[in-house]
């Protein structure tokens, strides 16, 4: 009969040495490959002082234009131009004009009342705690 081998158990210890520049593995590229400094990761990346729509947009509907009104000229935003129109447009009975001027006052209206009052019960419920915590100074 076979001899069963005998298994060893090796204990191997983990020596560390110090890093060296050679060092190279996940999030340590090797020093040739590293981003000089000033140098981008992304040259061909977005130009400095390009804008994005939302701001060509924005500038596009505040540049200012001329309009003649009751036989003055007046220099108006082209966003406040549109305004105009569509207010005139529901006047004439263009009922999608309407309903558009009339939503979007609704919705500054709805966003302009900042002033909201407390209700009874949120009052009471902060008139107790703050007896509370006056009768009861903190204790630090």
């Amino acid at each position: 009969m076979a001899s069963i081998p005998k298994i060893e158990r090796v204990f191997r210890k983990r020596v560390r040495l110090k890093p060296s520049d050679e060092d190279v593995g996940y999030g340590k590229p090797p020093k040739a490959n590293q981003f000089k400094p000033g140098k981008s990761g992304n040259p061909k990346g977005r130009p400095k002082g390009a804008k994005s729509e939302a701001t060509m947009l924005v500038e596009l509907l505040n540049r200012k234009i001329e309009i003649r009104q009751n036989g003055k000229v007046r220099k108006i935003t082209i966003l406040e131009g549109i305004l105009h129109k569509l207010a005139e447009d529901s006047l004439k009975g263009n009922t999608k004009s309407a309903a558009f001027v009339l939503n979007r006052l609704a919705a500054i209206a709805s966003t302009d009342s900042t002033e909201t009052e407390v209700n009874p019960d949120d009052k009471a419920v902060l008139h107790a705690y703050l007896s509370k915590f006056r009768s009861n100074p903190d204790k630090e």
